[in-house]
């Protein structure tokens, strides 16, 4: 079997993607302590592209943006394939 047809097995399997725009270690206390309407800062500066994660790994990198009224990902840098494949790889 080729590296293609393999790859193709995994075409039509859905997978959640995940945009990451940083991340803050806090306390459940501190957690607890937020209101509507509080800002949690991050740990990633505005004009740093954000993370497209699958499977706990980052495969793209973009800006966000408005499309049709939602928000979408403007991908900007793509991980190495192999890479990317690794990422929906099955784990035992």
């Amino acid at each position: 079997m080729g590296a293609d047809t393999g790859s193709g097995l995994l075409a039509d399997i859905e997978l959640e993607a995940i945009l990451q725009f940083g991340s803050r270690e806090m306390t459940l206390r501190e957690v607890l302590q937020h209101a509507c309407g509080d800002v949690v800062e991050l740990d990633r500066h505005e004009s740093q592209p954000v993370d497209l994660v699958v499977g706990n790994r980052i495969v793209a990198r973009g800006q966000v943006v408005v499309s049709n009224g939602n928000f979408a990902l403007r991908v900007t840098e793509v991980a190495a394939p192999q890479l990317r494949l690794e990422s929906v790889a099955c784990r035992s």
